[in-house]
């Protein structure tokens, strides 16, 4: 089912990193370009175009700077993070690229204090909310395409925490509808077969990354997991950064290096429509 096109409206973001890591973020809605930061900021103000969808998926949508509509960009689907919402991708794309492509993110599907949404959602591993996470990426993909001028074959699917975990089920159960898997402190999904396509998903480059010392994914469980996608052919990259951020600006500054290194590589391309 395709979404109605959601009302879109320019904003300008101020992103302060603070040493926490990722930072508060101040939104000022402008209807002009945005102005400069001042130098002693860490980053200029930066501006893009900010929807909120409506439909049967809640979700954000974050056109780049500059937008070219004769250009087919990359698309980044965000997983947020356990206790956050699809906002969270206003403060992750300033620190991955304002430039280089367009983002949308999902609402997690599992409300973490029943009917208080101010708490946060998650996605939870259940064969219910399994179903309706793969119903919210794929109708959130196809907003993004229906409003933006998209690259079907350089769609990442990306999430923190609970959110990097669905994004590995769902990308290794639909391999060719992606060109890469990000997981940034979420391990490996248990249960329900999570490798039942694996023929075709070893073709599926990985991205899996934490804190040394995150609660989140414990080095031993993402040993674990690293084993596991090791022994399945699975082509990986492992990164590990200092202390116990699911979110760091090294993160995802590595993050954008990695997504530019598999949209550059030299290997055939399958659009998600092209699968059988």
């Amino acid at each position: 089912m395709r979404m109605p096109g959601p009302a879109s409206i320019a904003i300008s973001f101020a992103a302060r990193v603070t040493p926490s890591g990722l930072s508060d973020m101040d939104r000022t809605f402008l209807a002009k370009p945005a102005a400069t930061t001042p130098a002693s900021k860490p980053f200029e103000l930066q501006s893009g175009v900010y929807s909120e969808a409506s439909g049967d998926t809640p979700c954000a949508l974050l056109a780049p700077m500059h937008y070219e509509p004769g250009y087919a960009y990359p698309l980044i689907v965000w997983l947020h993070g356990s206790g956050t919402e699809e906002r969270q991708l206003l403060r992750v794309m300033p620190l991955v690229s304002m430039r280089n492509y367009v983002a949308v993110a999902p609402r997690g599907t599992f409300c973490e204090d029943g009917d208080r949404p101010a708490r946060g959602y998650q996605w939870q591993q259940t064969e219910q909310h399994i179903v309706l996470a793969e119903h919210r990426v794929f109708e959130s993909m196809e907003t993004a395409c229906s409003k933006y001028h998209i690259d079907e074959r350089r769609v990442f699917l990306a999430g923190s925490d609970s959110g990097g975990t669905m994004a590995l089920r769902i990308a290794l159960a639909h391999p060719y509808c992606f060109r890469g898997v990000i997981s940034l402190g979420g391990p490996l999904p248990a249960g329900r077969t999570p490798f039942g396509s694996l023929a075709e998903a070893r073709r599926l480059p990985v991205l899996v990354a934490a804190g040394q010392r995150s609660t989140a994914c414990p080095p031993e469980l993402l040993c674990d997991s690293l084993r596991l996608l090791h022994t399945a052919g699975m082509a990986v990259t492992f990164r590990q950064y200092p202390g116990d951020q699911t979110l760091s600006p090294q993160m995802l500054a590595d993050v954008d290096r990695w997504m530019i290194e598999q949209i550059t590589s030299p290997r055939p391309d399958r659009a998600c429509s092209d699968a059988d």
